[in-house]
């Protein structure tokens, strides 16, 4: 496994078996099944997570892939790092423990969407390997497509669209994917893009056609 940086103390909670999960709760059966709503949708349920750096674009391809599967037809929706942070995830700041808290809710959600059957498309840094294989376990290999959009920090900072990498190395930021939190870059995403050398739309086809390619829609 690659990382930009190195953390030295793990993060991770201890989950203790049955202790830290909820009691007395029994799970719902619902009257409309999984493939009820995957027959009425037309097309199979997955989510195009994708990840990388700040400022790689993850954000834009995925609302462009979005609008491409939109306009086929397909049921989709988006889920954005900064727009879940607006309410779900408000209460939760940057620190590795907050990260991997903040991509542990999200990976639920996720699964919620693709049982309804859609194409969900989550845009967010996710920057450790642990917490997306996390999500790939709750999903299965089938419904988990890893899209790392490939840009190198030096493009990244360029670009620097919201002005967090000038604060990152000015010290203003803690905890900044990159500059001074690790990046766990992809060993094997089903799919890889590189906006340093492709165009918004070039890389949202790429998307498309691997969808179709692997028949999750026509």
């Amino acid at each position: 496994m690659t990382s930009l940086l190195k953390t030295e103390a793990s993060p991770y909670k201890e989950i203790d078996s049955e202790m830290d999960k909820s009691t007395d709760v029994v799970w719902h059966l619902a009257s409309v099944s999984h493939q009820d709503r995957v027959a009425a949708n037309g097309h199979q349920g997955a989510v195009l997570w994708f990840t990388g750096l700040s400022g790689s674009g993850k954000s834009t391809v995925a609302n462009a892939v979005d609008k491409m599967l939109h306009d086929l037809g397909a049921k989709t929706y988006v889920l954005d790092g900064d727009n879940v942070r607006h309410g779900l995830n408000g209460d939760l700041g940057f620190s590795d423990s907050d990260r991997i808290e903040n991509i542990r809710r999200i990976g639920e959600v996720a699964k919620l969407f693709v049982d309804a059957g859609l194409l969900v498309s989550t845009a967010f840094i996710s920057p450790f390997a642990a917490d997306r294989e996390l999500v790939r376990g709750l999903l299965g290999d089938k419904s988990f497509i890893e899209v790392f959009v490939d840009t190198p920090l030096e493009v990244c900072e360029q670009r620097d669209p919201k002005g967090l990498y000038k604060k990152a190395r000015a010290g203003e930021i803690k905890h900044f994917t990159g500059i001074d939190s690790a990046y766990d870059v992809p060993v094997s995403p089903e799919i890889h893009v590189q906006t340093a050398n492709q165009d918004v739309q070039q890389c949202a086809m790429q998307v498309v056609d691997y969808l179709r390619a692997n028949g999750l829609m026509s």
